[in-house]
């Protein structure tokens, strides 16, 4: 399978000026554990994961003035949508992140998240494992 079978097409997205506690609102709302930050100053996708969000509460940062840019990983790593899963699971691993965003042609299409990748291979394992 690629990564477009196991992606999640519906991106929660947010701008670079926004403030932590609206993306931490957004993420909470949607229930995702990450948004893409699309600034049309940048080349590319930055993306804001709760874990920078924890970050910076526990540095005692406001979360009502600190801006997404300041706490984003302003260069993803993006994977197309025909990459085979394992080679998006080796990123991962690789990078120690938890959320690949997708974009095909310059345009973002969806994330993947470990959950997906966990998701899609727990319905593949054979009967026998299940058990």
């Amino acid at each position: 399978m690629d990564v477009r079978g196991a992606m999640t097409p519906s991106v929660l997205t947010v701008g670079p000026t926004h403030t932590l506690r609206h993306a931490a609102r957004q993420m909470a709302a949607r229930r995702v554990g990450a948004a893409v930050v699309l600034d049309p100053e940048r080349d590319g996708p930055g993306i804001l994961t709760e874990r920078d969000v924890l970050d910076a509460v526990a540095r005692d940062q406001d979360p009502d003035t600190e801006l997404c840019q300041d706490h984003l990983t302003p260069d993803a790593v993006v994977a197309t949508p025909d990459w085979p899963l394992e080679d998006a699971a080796a990123a991962m691993l690789a990078g120690g992140f938890r959320h690949l965003v997708v974009c095909d042609g310059g345009e973002v299409v969806g994330v993947l998240s470990v959950r997906d990748l966990l998701r899609v291979w727990s319905a593949q394992r054979p009967a026998a494992l299940s058990s």
